[in-house]
């Protein structure tokens, strides 16, 4: 049974699960549907109704010992789906986010992973939020979860409930190294970054 986390709190996800090699981070985002306004006929008319849909993408940034970002191939994102060593892949880009379930997913290989990376941020970004006058107060039900995919069980599962009007990106958790074992940290912080570049040039 999934542990539901809290923003802010950390788990360790490899101490006693020492077989735990393969995961699926599934993220998941839902449009808030426009108020009509009008009422039968401003609905026949169009008035109140529509908007354009909220294309958001998920993306991996990672980072050394130091938290650096040491280059464009450890950014993994729909324009890079796959990392160097193959141990990060992203399933690609949803445009609209609607239907249930995970939006995007991105397949995690834990012994596979460069010893000269030590933490992989998880982030989601509104694409071209600036120019379309879009952000996450726009969007509801956003959440991670991380899936064992040997046993296919559920291991943690976070739901984003703070206010995120006005904010462009949001930084949704983290898995990091500590010793021999992987942690995730449940982040839950908006940034006003406009898009991937903007979050990832912060760690450069």
């Amino acid at each position: 049974m999934a542990i539901n986390l809290v923003k802010g709190q950390k788990i360790d996800l490899t101490k006693g699960r020492s077989s735990l090699s393969s995961l699926m981070v599934g993220l998941g985002w839902d449009p808030i549907a426009p108020k009509k306004s009008g009422g039968f006929l401003g609905g026949l008319l169009g008035g109140g109704g529509g908007g354009a849909d909220v294309d958001c993408d998920a993306s991996v940034i990672l980072l050394d010992e130091n938290g650096k970002l040491k280059g464009k191939e450890n950014l993994i994102y729909f324009g890079n789906k796959k990392s160097k060593d193959g141990s990060v892949v992203h399933s690609g880009d949803n445009l609209t986010g609607a239907g249930e379930g995970d939006d995007e997913t991105i397949q995690i290989n834990l012994k596979s992973i460069s010893p000269s990376v030590h933490r992989l941020v998880f982030v989601v970004n509104i694409y071209n939020a600036k120019q379309k006058k879009q952000d996450f107060g726009m969007i509801q039900n956003a959440f991670i979860r991380l899936v064992d995919n040997q046993s296919k069980e559920e291991l943690i599962h976070y739901n984003l409930t703070d206010n995120y009007a006005g904010k462009m990106s949001l930084i949704l958790g983290e898995l990091y190294r500590q010793g021999t074992e992987w942690k995730f940290s449940a982040v839950g912080e908006g940034t006003i970054d406009p898009d991937i570049g903007s979050i990832a040039n912060k760690y450069a």
